[in-house]
């Protein structure tokens, strides 16, 4: 039996699970799951690499426990941050998306290269966290003098595994660099905010073998976690998904980017998957939630959270994806401050944010039919979030299309596939 492993990374944890084909079926189980989220270091937002790397290990010699021989392993995870390198020794600390430096930066670029243009060009929202205003801002601090590589958080892990650096397309397309059209770094957006030609090299596609980690093969899987979630989806029929984690990706699977002046407008994207474009929005996520819970009640089962969500009757919402929710020192005084009637109970702000994201759910999916020109019948939920009944009650109601929810891993899943795939 030939078993693989999915490395699979969050914003507040990563899982390692292994994934065998058994009577023509795909089967997993979790071997190793560890706590992932941001530090705080001069001010800034940071994450621990060194903890990444170690957890990575320690998971695959849990799965070697478990399992013995793996025949090849992948890492995915979230999109847009990288590590940069001189040589072999990272330029530290690796900055996180929430941090806040790139707020000067944002006019900058525009001033160099405008937003309309580089949609045009990549497809790609705006987000503040976009690789390239984090780049642009490494720049003008003068951390790219010497700098050798730049690799996305994936492939930095996988390099620290196999030695070999790598670029992988699906994550690569994150970030406001690569042309919607060729399908590789954009010259024009390099040339006009003058970064160095030298770490943007041609990209590699889900797949693809890159090296070994101790008689284990690496391979690229869509390393964007998001990329890997909607390869494993099965669905029965072409419709929207919503990939429910810290963020809320939704999105459809088209044949080629959308980069008209109505997908701009309404901030629409254009990411890479295996073989086709995913348009698709981010949305605030149980981001909203987690942090909630974190300030609120700390260590309440989400079952107990949810109940007292449906009891209250607050109806009051909030605009999810406003940028107060994005890094707020305080989710509870976020929230507050973007109400007019306070909540009275705990249960009051848990049945704010559900409701909040159901409506923006319903929003997006209106501005998806618009953009595409379809109508869609159904909608397929996946992650976390596919687990809660109540907000998926919300967002079909909201949205009238029928909600699909599959309560699997599917991004480790998706990263298995692609795998398995590899002659």
């Amino acid at each position: 039996m030939r078993t693989y492993l999915a490395i699979d990374i969050g914003a507040s944890s990563g899982r390692h699970i292994v994934g065998w084909q058994e009577e023509g079926r795909l089967q997993t189980e979790e071997v190793y799951r560890f706590p992932n989220g941001v530090t705080e270091q001069d001010g800034h937002l940071t994450w621990d690499i060194d903890a990444l790397v170690f957890h990575v290990k320690e998971g695959i010699e849990k799965a070697r426990e478990r399992f013995g021989s793996i025949q090849s392993l992948s890492v995915d995870t979230w999109g847009v941050d990288y590590v940069l390198l001189r040589g072999d020794e990272e330029v530290r600390p690796c900055y996180a998306y929430r941090d806040s430096r790139t707020e000067t930066v944002i006019p900058l670029v525009h001033e160099k290269i405008s937003f309309s243009r580089l949609y045009r060009h990549t497809g790609i929202q705006f987000q503040p966290f976009n690789t390239v205003y984090q780049l642009y801002a490494d720049k003008l601090a003068g951390r790219l003098e010497g700098v050798t590589d730049f690799l996305m958080i994936p492939e930095y892990l996988m390099y620290k595994l196999c030695g070999v650096k790598s670029h992988e397309y699906t994550n690569a397309t994150t970030g406001g660099m690569i042309s919607a059209e060729t399908g590789e770094f954009d010259p024009a957006i390099l040339e006009a905010l003058d970064l160095p030609r030298h770490l943007f090299h041609k990209l590699q596609q889900p797949g693809t073998v890159i090296g070994e980690y101790e008689g284990i093969q690496v391979v690229l899987c869509a390393t964007h976690d998001t990329g890997s979630a909607v390869e494993g989806i099965g669905m029965e029929e072409d419709a929207p998904y919503i990939s429910s984690g810290t963020w809320s990706l939704l999105g459809v699977k088209t044949p080629r980017p959308i980069t008209n002046e109505a997908s701009e407008l309404a901030n629409w994207s254009n990411e890479g998957g295996v073989g086709y474009n995913r348009y698709q929005k981010n949305i605030m996520g149980m981001w909203l939630v987690n942090r909630l819970r974190d300030e609120l009640c700390p260590g309440k089962p989400f079952g107990e959270i949810v109940a007292e969500a449906e009891a209250s009757r607050f109806e009051e919402t909030v605009d999810a994806n406003a940028s107060a929710f994005l890094a707020p020192e305080s989710m509870k005084a976020a929230f507050d401050q973007a109400l007019y009637v306070q909540p009275n109970t705990v249960g009051d702000y848990f049945r704010c944010a559900y409701r909040s994201l159901a409506l923006s759910y319903r929003n997006a999916i209106q501005e998806l039919q618009h953009n595409t020109g379809k109508h869609y019948d159904s909608i397929y939920i996946v992650g976390g979030g596919a687990k809660n009944g109540f907000l998926n009650a919300l967002t079909e109601k909201a949205s009238g299309k029928k909600v699909i929810a599959l309560p699997i891993e599917a991004t480790a899943i998706g990263n298995l596939l692609v795998q398995m795939s590899v002659e």
